[in-house]
C-alpha cells in the first residue's frame, strides 16, 4: 500500500538524535506510518507505531528558553526512550497536531458501552466493538449497532484506569460528557496503554483548556449552594424548589452564575453549562478527598 504524506512544512525541531542543546530549522513530514524530520544535522525518523505518548502546548524545562510552544512526540528505539520536538507557525502547528492523533488512532478497534450511566443511573446498555474516527474537536465511534460521536467541548471529565467489557479486562477510558443538560458517563476499552495514553491526550487538549476557567474562578459559597442544588436535581431545575433561603437574594446569585456562562436558562429550568458542570465535580471531589 503507498504511503502518503498528509502533512509537509517547515518548522524548528530538537530530537534525542541531535548532537546539540538548541533546536534547529528543519523539515517535518508526517505520513500515516511515519514522522520525519530532517535537518542539516540529519534525519529522525519516528514509526507511528512506537509513539506512546503526545504533549501539546508544555515544553521540557530545559528547552523552555527555546521553544515558546511545541508538540513532544515521545516514543521507543531500541529499548531506550526518545523525545522528538516540533514547533511552527498556528496554523501549521493545529493542522499537524489534529493529523498526527489522527493517523496515531487509525484503525483502532475499541469495546464501547454507551452511555454506561446517565446522569447517576446505570443502564443496561451492550458491549460493543467500534472502530474510532477523529474530527475536529471531536471523537467518533462507528461499526456499532448505535454509532455516536462526543464533542470534546462537552467532556466534564475522565478517567484512565481498566475496566471488563465484552468479557475481556483491558485498559479504558472512562468519560464523563453533557451532549445536552444530562450527563452521560461513557466506557471505552482499548488494546494497550500505550492507546489508552494518545486517546486520553486528545480529550485532554480541549479539556484542559476550559479547566484552566474553571481553576481561575473562586465560588462564593452561596454560588455553589446554587450549582450543587442544581447538579442534584439531575438535569434542570425549579431553583425555587431546591434553594432555600430569600427568593430575591438567590435570584441575584444566580444572575451571577449566568454572566459566568455557568448557568444556563432551559425548559423547565435552571441547567449547568459545561464549565459549571466541571465546577460541581471539583468541588464534590475536594471534599470527599
Amino acid at each position: 500500500m503507498e504511503e502518503s504524506v498528509v502533512a509537509d512544512f517547515v518548522g524548528r525541531v530538537h530530537t534525542t538524535d541531535l548532537a546539540r542543546d538548541e533546536p534547529v530549522t528543519g523539515r517535518v513530514i508526517l505520513s500515516q506510518r511515519r514522522l520525519v524530520l530532517v535537518a542539516d544535522a540529519g534525519k529522525t525518523t519516528v514509526p507511528l507505531s512506537k509513539v506512546f505518548d503526545i504533549v501539546v502546548g508544555s515544553v521540557p524545562d530545559d528547552l523552555q528558553s527555546f521553544f515558546s510552544d511545541s508538540v513532544t512526540i515521545a516514543y521507543q528505539q531500541d529499548g531506550a526512550r526518545r523525545t522528538a520536538l516540533v514547533e511552527g507557525e498556528p496554523d501549521d502547528m493545529d493542522r499537524f497536531t489534529r493529523l498526527l492523533f489522527k493517523a496515531l488512532l487509525r484503525g483502532v478497534t475499541v469495546t464501547v458501552r454507551h452511555p454506561a450511566k446517565l446522569g447517576g443511573r446505570v443502564t443496561d446498555a451492550s458491549d460493543h466493538t467500534a472502530s474510532i474516527s477523529l474530527s475536529p474537536g471531536a471523537i467518533g465511534f462507528s461499526g456499532c449497532p448505535d454509532p455516536f460521536k462526543v464533542d470534546l467541548s462537552t467532556v466534564i471529565d475522565y478517567e484512565r484506569t481498566s475496566r471488563t467489557l465484552g468479557g475481556k479486562k483491558r485498559p479504558a477510558l472512562v468519560f464523563r460528557h453533557v451532549p445536552d443538560t444530562q450527563t452521560m458517563t461513557s466506557i471505552a476499552t482499548v488494546p494497550d496503554k500505550r492507546i489508552l495514553n494518545v486517546l486520553g491526550r486528545y480529550i485532554k487538549l480541549e479539556y484542559d483548556e476550559v479547566m484552566a476557567d474553571v481553576e481561575a474562578f473562586d465560588p462564593t459559597e452561596e454560588q455553589l449552594e446554587i450549582l450543587v442544588s442544581i447538579y442534584s436535581a439531575g438535569g434542570e431545575a425549579n431553583i425555587a424548589d431546591v434553594v432555600t433561603g430569600d427568593v430575591t437574594q438567590t435570584e441575584m446569585v444566580l444572575e451571577t452564575l449566568r454572566e459566568e456562562r455557568l448557568v444556563v436558562d432551559g425548559e423547565s429550568g435552571a441547567a449547568l453549562t459545561r464549565k459549571g458542570q466541571m465546577i460541581v465535580t471539583s468541588y464534590m471531589e475536594s471534599v470527599n478527598s
